[in-house]
């Protein structure tokens, strides 16, 4: 327990200072009727913590927070409380991800994309699932998974980030999407950068779309039966390790794979609080612990 209050209290001040210009003094987003006495920047710093901690379930938080004194004196909302407001913050993590990342990478050139499936259920139940299909175009899909070698049911998540680790940009998709499908969003974040990708980013049409418009040059391996095969350089594959390194931290500590969310809107705050979680710790290690900024499992 004393380890989630110390962690919520290093914590605050840098969603503090993330989210000056979108809050005010007490710490709210500005709305209309009276503000909460947890304030909004705590509700995210608390989320956080917790993700950090792998407590994902939030029942199990609560009852960690209703022996605390220290919460108390901060005067903690409720559960159903905490779960709507989170919900409705999820654009406001994505600020602190770009406020983190910019802090950490400031000035990267070379950038890695890949995809992760986020399975929502067994295979076996997904025709008689009902979480998520609140509406059509946000609803699970059945997808296959090339590295794993198997089809599943959700979603597909498309991240990009530097050689650092550092996440710049994400999506959430349905897993039947194409990976190359989000390239056409990725050039409007990055320019006159190197972008590495694996063969499911493979076309000319794709690379010459990408430097035409944005000066992004993407290099990708080739398939052996493919005109002028050439081997993938050594070192590329060596920066590529980096994401599935970072994939790897998100499953085993962050647990993101597990779902308890009932709603598309919920899946996607659990998500991002997973990631925007470990990029805090990423910024703990660089500013806080002057050690590897990759080492998240004991930044705290």
């Amino acid at each position: 327990m004393r380890e989630l209050e110390n962690i919520f209290e290093r914590l605050l001040p840098v969603i503090e200072s993330a989210l000056r210009l979108c809050t005010d003094d007490q710490g709210n987003i500005p709305k209309v009727g009276n503000n909460p006495k947890f304030s909004d920047t705590k509700v995210i710093t608390l989320s956080l913590a917790a993700e950090f901690l792998s407590i994902d379930s939030e029942n199990r938080l609560f009852s960690f927070l209703k022996e605390s004194s220290f919460f108390k004196i901060q005067k903690i909302i409720d559960r159903s409380c905490y779960n709507r407001r989170k919900k409705q913050l999820v654009y406001y993590y994505k600020t602190v991800l770009d406020f983190l990342a910019e802090k950490i990478a400031p000035a990267e050139d070379v950038f890695i994309v890949d995809s992760f499936p986020i399975q929502i259920c067994r295979f076996a139940r997904a025709k008689r699932l009902k979480i998520c299909k609140e509406n059509f175009d946000t609803a699970p899909d059945y997808g296959y998974c090339a590295a794993q070698k198997n089809t599943y049911f959700g979603y597909k998540l498309h991240a990009l980030c530097g050689i650092s680790g550092v996440f710049k940009s994400l999506d959430l998709s349905k897993a039947s999407i194409y990976d190359g499908h989000y390239l056409h969003d990725v050039k409007y974040n990055l320019s006159n950068c190197i972008l590495l990708g694996d063969k499911a980013y493979l076309g000319e049409n794709i690379q010459l779309d990408l430097f035409n418009s944005s000066g992004i040059r993407l290099y990708t391996p080739k398939k052996r039966n493919q005109t002028n095969f050439q081997q993938y350089p050594r070192i590329m594959r060596k920066l590529r390790k980096r994401i599935e390194t970072v994939f790897s931290q998100l499953c085993d500590q962050f647990m993101i794979q597990r779902n308890y969310a009932k709603s598309f809107q919920g899946l996607i705050s659990r998500i991002i609080a997973k990631i925007v979680a470990f990029t805090a710790a990423q910024y703990a290690n660089k500013f806080f612990n002057n050690k590897a900024i990759n080492y998240v499992k004991y930044a705290f």
